[in-house]
């Protein structure tokens, strides 16, 4: 399990109210001070994840994990400015396979085809 502060940019300080728990079932980010706001995401809806490290970044020691998920609420998750990046994202890479074998999930592509474009595909044939 990752605990993990979004940092400021500058010097890496957490000054931040937003905290990210990678947990392995789910990750779960909290926002806000007086007003806060909490999103899960199940670890086995994600699908894929993308580490960004800009300049300023790699000079603190810090990088922003971008997770894509089928969650219908945030489908892509930034975890922004966190200490150890790369080691997080190999993490939930891992577990995330980990829990789709686990509920047996497949991950499938959606190809949204119209009336229309069947209609039309239709009429080519013959």
């Amino acid at each position: 399990m990752y605990r993990e502060r979004k940092r400021c940019l500058l010097f890496g300080l957490p000054l931040s109210f937003t905290v990210y728990q990678i947990e392995e079932k789910k990750i779960t980010i909290k926002k806000g001070l007086l007003r806060t706001v909490e999103d899960d995401t199940l670890m086995y809806r994600v699908q894929d994840v993308k580490l960004v490290r800009s300049f300023l970044e790699r000079i603190f020691g810090l990088g922003t994990v971008v997770c894509y998920s089928s969650d219908v609420t945030d489908p892509h998750l930034h975890l922004s400015h966190i200490r150890n990046a790369k080691e997080i994202k190999d993490y939930i890479l891992q577990t995330a396979e980990q829990e789709r074998r686990k509920v047996r999930t497949l991950h499938t592509v959606d190809l949204d085809a119209d009336a229309a474009g069947m209609a039309a595909f239709d009429d080519n044939i013959d």
